[in-house]
């Protein structure tokens, strides 16, 4: 196996991205009419150099389970692709996808996208009635999960009508289900369509939280197969032979950001990890015997990170540092910086409903605590509701701006959802729905989303899901649920409780609740506090004034 990646990487090496004002006035992506990031990138890579090495798989404990060369990666796509083909999945139909960090997910999701089936990724926390929300919602043609995931998908008691697959990793002999190597290995390294998708045919279903309603449906097209690349090249700085691992679920779009196309674009191998409970020192140990080069994670794992003895672990592998979910503290970066011998942590920021749209580079001096400067190829600006340019040192919207030549990455609107695309692009602008104000001289800095979001140790958490749960419980009349300022986790789930007659408030009854809510939602959505109150703060139209909520915590 021939790979190109260094024993000790060059930290001085010249930053991918040399001239930010030079960039950001010629980069340009040019996405072929007819595309499909599997074939046009890993495929291509695979006829190149087909014994470079793509995917590194490792354990909890850091120990391999599987490194692929990129051929080995392009065969088993191939191989899932010929099965789905088989069981008559075809061009347009939603794949739903929750497998663990294994080297099956790279196969079920490169195999989906390679015929034009739309992969649709899930986390694998997700409770019974969240997968029956996500497959009936999606309209899922197949179902390609684990063991565990099966057993989730058994205990749906409701119809899902759309569902004709139910495909799982060691399945062999369970009812109703058909194995997934057994059915890729039958299938065999057959011909499957040499150009399946057109550059706006759909690829990737992500679903994002929202605040009213269960989480929506983002829509990437194919073309999002090359919206990466300026992640992989100018934010996580790669270059050919470099190991990249990005810190996440494979049911998030930050999977896709940091493992799906743009690292390999650019030659890099990708590390996944299957983590259980994030440790320090486990982590500090990966990155050194992983031979990893370039690290990604939320800032509440470089919180807990830095609480380490960075004596104990060899990290002089480690070139490059990034991350993104919120802003990263000051603090923070001169700790990760003293403990690596001089990384620092470049914060960068976007969506699901993006790839990588604001930035800090290694060729840019970095502000700490700033989200940094637009990406190239997108025209990023802090606005008014009128769309305007708001003034410097003023909080406004994040905002996108799109037109004919609309930014490659940016998706095409929520499925089904008339009132949030109306919502979100007004006047030529993407409203991110997240606020920020921008300095003198084109920083920006993040100041909060606009809505009522949460975000929980990186997780996104939609107060609308776990408010319906709640108020699923006999004893709860109403519930609102908001973030609390939480040093270690950003914010934190908090319930306020309106009992129904015949029930008093105790600490009995709010684990209860706790309990009730795990049962029926992912637990990172649970509430880790609930206050019961009398009555709910509203406004004149009923609706819920989760602001003033956030302010009785605060003690306003």
């Amino acid at each position: 196996m021939s790979t190109t990646i260094p024993e000790r990487p060059d930290r001085t090496a010249p930053p991918r991205l040399t001239d930010y004002d030079r960039e950001r006035a010629e980069f340009r992506l040019e996405v072929p009419e007819r595309f499909n990031p599997v074939i046009d990138i890993v495929e291509e890579w695979a006829a190149e150099r087909p014994d470079d090495l793509a995917l590194v798989s490792l354990d909890g404990a850091g120990a391999t389970v599987a490194e692929q060369t990129v051929a080995d990666v392009a065969r088993e796509s191939r191989r899932v692709a010929r099965a789905l083909l088989d069981l008559g999945v075809r061009p347009g139909e939603r794949v739903f996808v929750m497998l663990p960090r294994v080297p099956a997910w790279y196969a079920a999701m490169l195999g989906a996208i390679r015929i034009g089936a739309v992969a649709a990724p899930a986390p694998n926390l997700l409770t019974p009635r969240d997968i029956a929300y996500r497959i009936r919602s999606a309209e899922a043609a197949a179902a390609i999960t684990d063991a565990a995931g099966a057993d989730k998908v058994d205990a749906i008691d409701e119809e899902l009508p759309t569902l004709r697959h139910r495909v799982a990793l060691g399945a062999a002999g369970r009812p109703g289900w058909l194995d997934l190597d057994g059915i890729a290995e039958a299938a065999g390294d057959g011909e499957a369509p040499a150009s399946p998708t057109a550059r706006e045919d759909p690829i990737l279903l992500f679903f994002t939280s929202g605040t009213v309603s269960y989480a929506k449906m983002v829509i990437q097209p194919a073309a999002y197969g090359l919206g990466h690349v300026p992640t992989a090249r100018f934010w996580h700085d790669l270059r050919p032979g470099d190991r990249h691992w990005t810190v996440s679920d494979t049911g998030w779009a930050k999977a896709a950001w940091g493992g799906l196309f743009g690292q390999w674009h650019e030659r890099a191998t990708v590390v996944q990890v299957a983590l259980g409970k994030p440790e320090a020192d486990t982590i500090l140990d990966i990155i050194g015997r992983g031979d990893v080069t370039s690290f990604c994670a939320p800032p509440t794992l470089y919180r807990l990170l830095v609480q380490a003895d960075f004596s104990k672990h060899d990290l002089a592998g480690l070139r490059h540092c990034t991350s993104a979910g919120e802003p990263l503290n000051p603090e923070v970066i001169r700790a990760w910086a003293e403990g690596t011998g001089g990384l620092t942590v470049y914060d960068g920021y976007g969506q699901s409903e993006t790839t990588l749209v604001v930035a800090n580079y290694r060729a840019v001096p970095v502000r700490p605590g700033s989200m940094g400067r637009p990406v190239p190829g997108w025209d990023v600006e802090v606005v008014t509701e009128d769309g305007e340019r708001a003034p410097d040192d003023t909080v406004g919207n994040i905002a996108i701006r799109y037109g004919e030549r609309r930014p490659v990455g940016l998706f095409d609107g929520y499925a089904g959802d008339d009132e949030a695309n109306a919502k979100a692009f007004r006047d030529g602008w993407y409203y991110t729905g997240d606020k920020a104000w921008r300095d003198g001289d084109g920083y920006l800095w993040f100041e909060g989303r606009d809505d009522d979001v949460i975000t929980s140790s990186a997780y996104r958490i939609g107060p609308f899901e776990v408010e319906s749960a709640l108020v699923e419980h006999p004893a709860v009349l109403e519930a609102a649920v908001v973030g609390k300022d939480d040093p270690a986790r950003t914010q934190i789930v908090t319930a306020f409780v309106v009992l129904a007659a015949g029930h008093a408030p105790s600490e009995d009854l709010a684990s209860e609740l706790q309990r009730h809510t795990r049962e029926l939602t992912a637990p990172y959505k649970y509430p880790r506090e609930v206050h019961f109150v009398d009555e709910l703060p509203k406004t004149v139209s009923g609706k819920i004034r989760r602001s003033e909520l956030r302010t009785r915590l605060r003690g306003g």
